[in-house]
C-alpha cells in the first residue's frame, strides 16, 4: 500500500514557529506530566529559518517545518544531550544522528527536543514505576496525572497525546510499544 502524497504549502508560513511558543509556554497542569525532558534550545532558530524558507518558495521535503520529539536514548548531534534519562550519560557526546533523526531531518522535520523515558529504556529493574528517570522525574497521562502512560516511552506518547508536537518517536526495549 502507497501512502497518498503529502500536499505541499499546507502549513501556514508561521506554523513551526507558533507552535514552538505554544509548546515552550505549557500550562502549569501539562508540566506536570512530565513528557519533555529537554527542549533544543537552536529550536526556535531553526523553525524560523524554516518559515523564511517556506515564504520564499523553498520547500525542504515532505515534513517541512514540522516539530517531532525522540526519545532521550535516541542521538542527535546537537546542543542536546542523549542520556537514556540517566544522570551518569550527561556531557557524554554521540557521534552523528541516529539514522532515523537525520532522515527526519532531511525531510524538512525540526527536533524540538528530546521525551522523558524510563532510565535505560527499561533495562534497570522490574520493580520500579514505568515512565520514570532519575533526571526526566515521573511522566504521566496528560489526562490524569495520578496515572502512569505506561512503558518506557512514556513521554513520547504523552507529548504526542496531549498535542504538543505532530508525532514523536519511541523506541521498543521491554514492552514499551505494547503499553502506550
Amino acid at each position: 500500500m502507497t501512502p497518498p502524497p503529502v500536499a505541499k504549502n499546507t502549513c501556514p508560513p508561521t506554523h513551526p514557529s507558533t507552535h514552538v511558543v505554544s509548546a515552550i509556554n505549557i500550562p502549569p497542569p501539562l508540566i506536570q506530566f512530565s513528557a519533555i525532558l529537554e527542549l533544543n534550545p537552536d529550536f526556535l532558530t531553526i523553525a524560523s529559518n524554516l518559515d523564511a524558507l517556506r515564504a520564499a518558495g523553498t520547500i525542504l521535503g515532505p515534513l517541512h517545518g514540522i516539530p517531532f520529539l525522540i526519545k532521550d536514548n535516541i542521538a542527535s548531534k546537537d546542543k542536546m544531550e542523549t542520556t537514556a534519562g540517566s544522570w551518569m550519560l550527561l556531557g557524554s557526546v554521540v557521534p552523528r544522528d541516529a539514522f532515523v533523526v537525520s532522515q527526519l531531518r532531511k525531510a524538512g522535520a525540526v527536533l524540538m527536543g528530546k521525551a522523558t523515558l524510563s532510565e535505560w529504556a527499561d533495562m534497570r529493574s522490574s520493580n520500579y514505576s514505568e515512565g520514570y528517570s532519575a533526571r526526566g522525574g515521573q511522566a504521566r497521562s496528560p489526562y490524569n496525572l495520578t496515572l502512569n502512560p505506561g512503558g518506557s516511552s512514556s513521554g513520547s506518547a504523552g507529548a504526542v497525546a496531549a498535542n504538543l508536537v505532530t508525532f514523536a518517536l519511541g523506541t521498543e526495549t521491554d514492552g514499551s510499544g505494547m503499553y502506550e
